[in-house]
């Protein structure tokens, strides 16, 4: 980011009249750590001039924005005090290596820890089922303190500095955290930054009438502003409510809720929320937390007229806060969650903003490819969306704890003749089962009548046709059902980015329907794929479940071993063929050609389209061991994928 001369000047300014304060403030424990103190002033000077600019961009119009620069000086300077040895050591070896995460032998899993292991203590009796997995990535889903009852799946959080007591406590958390860095697998959390829980501290006191708490959260006595806000807001769960503005009794007055009424949108127009936050970060930061996930990143900034989505704000404050992060805890990265149009999307991807990013596009549009049988939709849109900023990556995932929404580009699909809204209404048929000849049993999620808009919930096996091939006890359809999903692993794990797997879909879990009969889940859909665990590898001998474990684990570890696959270099390639998606993996010499095919028949890649990336002589095929020739194309069976050497 380029900053006009007059911000060096006055960010340094500001440096010098405030860091000797906070150095006599802290001269003891300053005394006790010199060259990690030093090593936080470098990192200061170097990073001071952007905090100040987005500060300033943010707040610098505030009569006291020098006490706010001053609050965010001691935050840092406190917490990077208080920051463990072995983490401050974590954070130099990182510093000196900046692609630790780039690495083709990152992979991932998401899992909820009462749903796989009961609680914390019991999740590290299956570090080595993650080990024989290949997983150097867990993401553990939200955790902390919330409401008892509805609490939107842990994301109405109640305290940012209490685990769940159902799951353990906060040094059950931080023993799990230094278990897991020595065997080499990256502790992830969420971040839950937009909203707080209605219980939460600050909102408990705003709901008594504190003036200076009411103003962490939008608060209105009337009706008049959150009508005309109103006006250019969706509705995220338009079946359980409508609107996203909530009543609350005790102050009354209207609140900003955009998601659940319990969930308090939490106002960062006011700097006392940004520094707040800013400290709950660095706290989760020193438990150990190598990779923090921003929960709901694109609602973050309000502004009369608009969606209130991807504001100009909401980039400066990420920025702000990866900035605060690579001075107090530059071992920790970012991953946006940002579930909009890849346009958007792709924004919040960057080194001084979040170097990981989910990839709903890719998840969205490898279902879409698998319901049509072909792959133009998806080519186009990893041309135009597939490659991110140099020393970042995408996480790549086919489930996830959430709904699948269909986040193509409306022009993009327009540009090869497909009506988007026509094309969204024939996916969520299909996924639902309502499509004749569909092989899916998805659930749908939250149907919007005003806009028809409709979300699908499932598991990658009962999307991919495994539900209903069991149902139906047909040998064919099961196979097709396993070629299915296989398939979409393949891609997953081969494709640039970090792989992530979602809780069960390693060994093919199917919906679970039990969701319906407990009162506290029985309207969100979502819960028919979050189910307890049910497999282990070894619990069932020779069955489906171990086949889709071992299948997996075969793939990972030849993943690991490719270092084509190192996160960055591809080439999206024109297959001559609706049905073969196809790209060429490449990093420094080494080449990798993946070829996938999404139809049900057989299908072939004509020579002429692989010598124009010349591509041709003899090559292995890594998945079977044969050795093929591409002078006369390449042939692959129903479902089928190779990865060609």
């Amino acid at each position: 980011m380029d900053l006009p001369e007059w911000i060096f000047v006055e960010a340094a300014k500001s440096l010098r009249r405030l860091l000797p304060k906070i150095e006599t403030a802290y001269l003891i424990e300053i005394q006790a750590i010199t060259d990690a103190w030093q090593e936080f002033k470098i990192r200061l000077e170097q990073k001071w001039a952007s905090l100040f600019a987005d500060l300033y961009q943010l707040y610098g119009w505030q009569y006291d924005f020098f006490f706010t620069l001053e609050q965010i000086l001691t935050i840092m300077a406190k917490n990077w005090i208080q920051r463990h040895d072995d983490l401050k050591k974590l954070d130099a070896e990182r510093e000196a290596s900046p692609g630790w995460f780039l690495s083709q032998e990152m992979v991932g899993e998401v899992l909820y820890v009462d749903l796989f292991s009961d609680n914390l203590s019991k999740l590290e009796e299956f570090i080595p089922y993650f080990r024989k997995l290949g997983l150097t990535y867990l993401h553990l889903m939200p955790l902390f303190a919330v409401p008892y009852g509805d609490n939107d799946g842990g994301y109405a959080v109640s305290d940012y500095r209490a685990v769940n007591p159902d799951i353990g406590t906060m040094e059950d958390l931080v023993r799990l955290s230094r278990v897991l860095r020595k065997e080499g697998i990256s502790l992830v959390l969420d971040f839950v930054f937009n909203h707080t829980s209605q219980d939460h501290e600050w909102a408990q006191k705003a709901r008594i009438g504190d003036p200076d708490f009411q103003a962490f959260y939008h608060t209105f006595p009337d009706r008049t502003l959150p009508d005309q806000y109103q006006e250019h807001l969706r509705d995220i769960f338009p079946t359980v409510r409508r609107g996203s503005f909530s009543w609350n009794n005790d102050m009354q007055r209207w609140v900003w809720t955009t998601f659940n009424s319990f969930q308090w949108d939490l106002n960062y127009s006011n700097p006392e929320v940004f520094c707040a936050m800013a400290e709950e970060m660095l706290f989760l930061a020193n438990q150990g937390v190598d990779v923090l996930r921003l929960d709901a990143v694109v609602f973050i900034w309000k502004r009369l007229g608009t969606n209130c989505e991807n504001q100009p704000e909401a980039h400066v404050i990420i920025r702000a806060f990866n900035a605060i992060a690579r001075i107090a805890a530059p071992g920790m990265l970012f991953k946006s969650e940002a579930i909009v149009a890849p346009k958007e999307v792709i924004k919040y991807v960057a080194p001084e903003k979040c170097q990981l990013s989910y990839n709903p596009m890719l998840m969205a549009l490898l279902w879409e490819a698998l319901a049509t049988r072909e792959v133009k939709l998806l080519v186009n849109a990893m041309r135009s969306y597939g490659e991110v900023t140099e020393g970042c990556s995408w996480v790549n995932y086919l489930r996830c704890h959430d709904d699948i929404g269909w986040t193509f580009d409306d022009e993009d699909a327009r540009k090869i003749g497909i009506d988007p809204g026509a094309h969204r209404k024939f996916l969520n048929e299909f996924y639902t089962g309502k499509f004749e000849g569909s092989f899916a049993r998805g659930v749908p999620f939250q149907y919007n009548p005003e806009t028809e808009d409709l979300r699908i919930s499932g598991t990658l096996a009962s999307l991919a046709g495994l539900e209903q091939a069991v149902e139906k006890q047909d040998v064919h359809l099961t196979e097709m059902a396993v070629r299915r999903i296989n398939l979409l692993r393949s891609i997953m794990l081969s494709i640039s980015g970090i792989p992530l797997i979602y809780l069960g879909d390693e060994w093919g879990q199917l919906n679970d329907y039990t969701y319906l009969s407990d009162p506290k889940k029985s309207s969100d859909s979502r819960w028919v794929h979050r189910s307890k665990r049910t497999f282990l590898p070894g619990d069932y001998g020779d069955t489906l479940e171990s086949r889709f474990f071992n299948e997996m684990v075969k793939l990972i570890n030849l993943r690991k071993k490719l270092s084509a696959f190192y996160n960055g270099g591809m080439d999206i390639i024109d297959s001559g063929n609706p049905h073969i998606f196809a790209y060429l993996r490449h990093h420094g010499k080494d080449r990798v050609l993946v070829v996938n095919n999404f139809s049900e028949f057989p299908q072939k890649m004509e020579p002429e389209y692989l010598q124009a990336k010349d591509i041709f002589g003899n090559w292995k095929n890594l998945i079977n061991d044969a050795s093929v020739s591409l002078d006369n194309g390449f042939f692959l069976e129903s479902y089928a994928f190779a990865w060609l050497l």
